[in-house]
């Protein structure tokens, strides 16, 4: 009876192993008769672009071969990249050694991948990473001439979006020690020269950028500009006074970059006026003469009348601006006698006055009209 049992038992575990075999058979047969039913599909999760340390997802609509797909991953261009696995071999996550390279189109192919039927499949997709940020606006704009810079109009650059994640690097020529202010969550940087930038000098400055987590070595150039600073005034002033007014207007800079202000170079003997650091006009003035010369440092406009009379020299000064409170000193037209003979113009550019700031006809008016009381005045 146990004989029989035992053959029974053998004869049930080999029906078993026949049905079993029959079935992986059918199975194989059925994947390679009819692929397509039990081919996989994959999708790209990542539909916008990848950040530089960002993770590339890839779903499969069914579990793989884990082994198979690692063998078969390759990226152009070449970058080394660590695979995880979630969701039962169903979800592949690509994610950079370091990190992805800025701005760049990634081909991702996958070759001989096998699911758990065991059915290889090829796959490829196409992902693209951040760009570095780019700068959209630089002052001094690029190859201007004359620029003028200090602590108030620093070097500008502006980028389109903040460098909240990056580091930046300048390099300028002729070299200068650099210092820059660049606030979080910001995308304007400030850039001084540490002990100012020298006069009449051409300067050429690049711009590096490179993701925080990136070692030096991946600073990428991203911005190249020059420009040229202002050239200090000349040793000696031209006695032509055309040519002295356009070297005023090339020279001359702004003292106060807020609002209207007269500034008087007794060295040159030219007035200019400027409004929020922009210079408007120059004009020829004549000074006080050795002895009694005109009194430097700022002042203002204190009083305005358009023809005053001068007791003490018995002389009437058109448009006067007096620059002093007892109204000792002034800016006035050349004077007039009473019986209406004006100075002659010859006398601009020349130090003659007995201290008052003398002006041609026409200017004179401009700057009357232009200046209200009140207008700061620098005379040095």
């Amino acid at each position: 009876m146990k004989k029989f049992q035992r053959l029974g038992m053998a004869f049930d575990m080999a029906f078993l192993i026949v049905v079993i075999t029959l079935g992986m058979l059918g199975i194989v047969y059925s994947v390679r008769a009819y692929p397509e039913v039990f081919r996989t599909s994959a999708t790209l999760e990542n539909k916008e672009i990848v950040r530089p340390e960002g993770i590339v997802i890839i779903n499969f609509s069914e579990p793989m071969i884990p082994e198979s797909v690692g063998e078969g991953i390759n990226i152009t261009p070449e970058t080394a990249i660590r695979i995880y696995w979630e969701n039962s071999n169903k979800k592949l996550l690509i994610a950079p050694a370091n990190n992805w390279k800025p701005g760049q189109k990634y081909n991702l192919e996958i070759q001989g991948a096998r699911n758990v039927m065991f059915l290889e499949l090829d796959f490829s997709f196409i992902f693209e990473t951040e760009t570095l940020p780019q700068i959209i606006k630089v002052s001094p704009a690029f190859g201007e001439k004359d620029a003028v810079l200090d602590i108030e109009d620093p070097v500008i650059f502006a980028f389109d979006r903040p460098l909240n994640d990056y580091s930046v690097r300048f390099d300028i020529s002729p070299f200068e020690k650099l210092t820059y202010n660049l606030e979080k969550d910001q995308p304007v940087i400030e850039l001084m020269a540490e002990s100012g930038l020298k006069k009449g000098q051409r300067y050429d400055i690049t711009v590096s950028l490179k993701y925080k987590k990136e070692p030096d070595s991946g600073f990428e150039l991203v911005h190249t500009t020059y420009f040229e600073t202002k050239p200090l005034p000349p040793a000696e002033w031209s006695k032509n006074l055309n040519i002295r007014l356009e070297q005023a207007k090339k020279f001359t800079e702004a003292k106060i970059t807020a609002g209207k202000y007269i500034d008087i170079n007794l060295g040159s003997q030219v007035m200019s006026i400027f409004e929020n650091g922009k210079l408007l006009d120059s004009f020829i003035i004549s000074s006080g003469k050795r002895g009694m010369e005109t009194p430097i440092g700022q002042t203002k406009i204190y009083n305005k009348t358009r023809r005053a009379w001068s007791k003490t020299y018995g002389l009437y000064m058109p448009y006067w601006n007096a620059i002093a409170p007892d109204g000792k000193f002034g800016i006035h037209e050349l004077p007039e006698w009473p019986s209406g003979y004006k100075e002659g113009a010859a006398h601009l550019g020349i130090p003659v006055s007995h201290g008052c700031v003398r002006l041609g006809v026409g200017s004179a008016e401009r700057v009357y009209n232009w200046a209200p009381i009140g207008t700061p005045v620098v005379i040095y």
